[in-house]
């Protein structure tokens, strides 16, 4: 038996298959990722290197070798990203206090603000979308919908 087909008794989604569902939510959020991700990066830089800048951001300074493999890419894939930031001054390289030999990145302030921009962007966006194309009532039930969502990427 799919129990992922299969909801629970007394839930009241007796008539839903949560595969579907699950499938139809995927391709919903991956359209709206990619749209975040590729809408207006205008050149400044490429989705690649937004990730990167993004990830030094949040964690602080890694080492290059950390960064490839929490970014799923290659050393040498890295290492041209890492490269092309750091002309451009967005990240910065140094030692590692613990070892020497080791250098680690970290986004610099001119990155801080380049990602701080794009998430504003992104937001008066998202703002100017959610008033154009949805009710004050289909706000509402977005609105609602939100814990579920977070719930729900918790759990994934």
């Amino acid at each position: 038996m799919d129990t992922a087909a299969t909801p629970a008794a007394g839930t009241g989604t007796d008539s839903i298959d949560l595969n579907q569902l699950g499938n139809d939510l995927r391709i919903v959020v991956g359209r709206i990722v990619r749209r975040f991700r590729l809408g207006d990066l205008g050149g400044e830089v490429t989705a690649s290197d937004l990730s990167v800048l993004a990830r030094l951001e949040r964690h602080g300074a890694l080492p290059p070798t950390a960064l490839a493999e929490q970014e799923r890419i290659s050393p040498q894939a890295i290492s041209a990203i890492v490269g092309k930031l750091e002309d451009r001054g967005l990240i910065a390289r140094g030692m590692d206090a613990e070892d020497g030999r080791r250098s680690t990145l970290w986004a610099t302030p001119a990155g801080r603000r380049l990602l701080a921009g794009r998430r504003s962007r992104n937001a008066q966006h998202v703002a100017r979308a959610l008033g154009a194309e949805l009710s004050p009532e289909e706000q509402q039930q977005l609105l609602a919908a939100l814990p579920l969502l977070e719930r729900l990427a918790d759990r994934l």
